[in-house]
């Protein structure tokens, strides 16, 4: 019985310690790729950092390619599993086309719906929106809107300001301020420039805050009484919808948006209008 025992604690020893190698190896091997993804996507930001002060098809432009693209291969080598590799490659197919030596569009395509599929939210914003352009009778709008619902899943910020854009414009689906209010809420609080100036705009317009906001912004009142702001059953005041879009154009402005700040300029300029008004009325 003793030897037993033994036996099969060996036994779980050994099957434990080859669990672990295994996910050493695993730990490594992703490790590895996002070294290479990471070393690619340094190169095209470099690219894209003086792209619009060249010519289209500049040489120079070759090489920092050729690395990029090399590095996301390598990683997907490494790791075929990446899905950041992934989407990365297909995007320098994609966007870059003109550029790269031996790219294709429909590769780029490709990669980017694997991605998609793999749970990648970059790639599910840029399927998404792809559809949503493509004139192409074979892709409708419950396919884009898909991708793109999965990408707001994830929090994505630029798939949560499109679809607030769509709810707010109407474009294929019902009208819907609060929603459109709700996207670009999250996508603000994401530090998305359009969304903040968006959802700020709406609050100066009068729209209502969504209950669906209101319940994570709350705040203490007079004896501790807790009170939504902008709670539908208690309109709010001018200089609350002030005081909320003040804090929109401020993440515009921080995310180096000009039109925050020209927004903001234009509440500091009618504050101290109505200052000036009403020393004077007194």
């Amino acid at each position: 019985m003793l030897r037993g025992l033994l036996h099969s604690a060996s036994h779980w020893k050994n099957t434990l310690l080859l669990s672990n190698q295994h996910q050493r190896w695993i730990h490594s091997r992703n490790k590895k790729a996002m070294e290479l993804v990471a070393k690619g996507w340094n190169a095209l930001q470099e690219v894209d950092r003086v792209i619009d002060h060249t010519e289209r098809n500049d040489p120079r432009l070759i090489p920092q390619l050729r690395t990029a693209k090399d590095n996301f291969e390598l990683a997907l080598e490494v790791d075929n599993s990446n899905t950041h590799a992934r989407y990365w490659l297909g995007m320098l197919h994609f966007k870059y086309d003109t550029h790269v030596p031996g790219s294709c569009p429909a590769v780029g395509s490709a990669l980017l719906l694997e991605a998609a599929e793999m749970g990648n939210a970059d790639a599910q914003y840029e399927v998404g929106r792809h559809l949503r352009t493509k004139d192409d009778i074979a892709y409708t709008e419950k396919e884009a809107f898909y991708y793109i619902k999965k990408a707001v899943d994830q929090s994505h910020p630029d798939a949560l300001y499109l679809l607030g854009a769509v709810y707010l414009t109407g474009d294929c689906v019902e009208k819907d301020i609060a929603s459109a209010m709700w996207c670009f809420h999250r996508a603000s609080m994401k530090g998305h420039a359009g969304a903040a100036i968006a959802y700020g705009s709406l609050l100066l317009k009068g729209f209502e805050v969504p209950e669906a906001i209101n319940k994570f912004k709350t705040k203490k009142g007079r004896g501790g009484v807790v009170r939504a702001l902008g709670s539908n059953k208690t309109p709010r005041t001018w200089d609350e919808s002030v005081h909320l879009a003040k804090k929109q154009f401020e993440i515009a402005i921080t995310a180096g948006c000009d039109l925050g700040l020209q927004w903001l300029k234009r509440l500091i300029d009618y504050d101290e209008k109505v200052q000036k008004d009403l020393s004077l009325s007194m």
